[in-house]
């Protein structure tokens, strides 16, 4: 799928709303925060399971799941411009013990991301949306893994972005329009890739102590210099979680995550849901000063 033309038509939205006014941030100086620092863990032990039960709480095989999560941001916030980076990481197996059988180990996550982003504070709105800002950004990026999965070799991708989002609303976090140029070095050859990529980010207070947040991005890639089987035509991922705070920083967090990829050579899609319960914390190190 191509996205050009509506990457185009979105881009020259954001920058040309009549309703913005040119920004004068309100915010001055560094705002560095613990988004999120999260565990969950789940577990299943069953003894002398057998298949004479008629219980499936009594036949199936005893598993623990074991995530864990950083989100990580330092922000600068200068009169004209916004300067973003953020360290991302996720790792986290499940450990499957059938009886009389080995112990099946398998890992449901493994990201470590680093991003630097420098947007343009051009414009903003007050009263529509909570309010937020807009303007054009550029974006760098380098993904990789704690280790190796699945017999596969270590993911190693250097992303650059560039396009226009609104940001620092009330509700609306992020939401963004970008043109993608990445350079994958985890195999030989190089490859290098191209792509459209939209996503948000969105928050809102259901009530004093309880957050609801969501977000997601939808990739579309457009060539790659070397074709590969692993190569994909497109890949979503949502999100959506309450925090609920149950003293000082420390929250209750129940979640459930979508992933879905097109594989570029077959025609298949996969996917994957992910529900769970996390226990998180979050603090402000450094809050920027607000300027009146």
């Amino acid at each position: 799928m191509f996205f050009t033309e509506k990457f185009i038509i979105l881009v020259a939205i954001a920058l040309a709303l009549p309703v913005f006014v040119f920004a004068d941030g309100k915010k001055a100086g560094w705002e560095v925060e613990l988004k999120q620092l999260s565990l969950s863990i789940t577990s299943t032990e069953v003894h002398n399971s057998s298949d004479t039960f008629t219980s499936s709480r009594l036949t199936t095989d005893s598993q623990t799941l074991i995530q864990g999560k950083l989100d990580f941001a330092a922000n600068y916030f200068a009169s004209k411009l916004f300067w973003s980076n953020t360290l991302l990481g996720e790792y986290g197996k499940t450990y499957v013990r059938p009886v009389d059988k080995e112990e099946l180990i398998t890992e449901n996550a493994n990201k470590i991301l680093l991003t630097t982003d420098l947007t343009y504070r051009l414009w903003k709105v007050d009263n529509f949306l909570g309010g937020f800002e807009a303007g054009p950004f550029a974006n760098i990026g380098y993904e990789t893994q704690f280790d190796a999965s699945n017999g596969q070799k270590l993911k190693k991708v250097l992303r650059g972005k560039a396009g226009a989002k609104l940001f620092e609303g009330k509700y609306l976090k992020q939401l963004y329009a970008a043109y993608v140029v990445e350079k994958d070095f985890t195999y030989e050859p190089e490859s290098t890739n191209t792509a459209f990529e939209a996503g948000f980010r969105a928050e809102a207070d259901i009530r004093e102590g309880v957050k609801f947040v969501c977000w997601s991005y939808y990739r579309d890639y457009m060539s790659y210099s070397e074709e590969k089987i692993s190569d994909l035509d497109y890949e979503i991922e949502v999100e959506a979680r309450l925090d609920i705070k149950l003293w000082n920083n420390i929250s209750v967090a129940p979640f459930i995550n979508y992933y879905c990829a097109a594989a570029q050579r077959y025609n298949r899609v996969a996917d994957n849901w992910y529900t769970g319960i996390s226990l998180s914390y979050s603090t402000f190190f450094k809050k920027a000063a607000v300027v009146e």
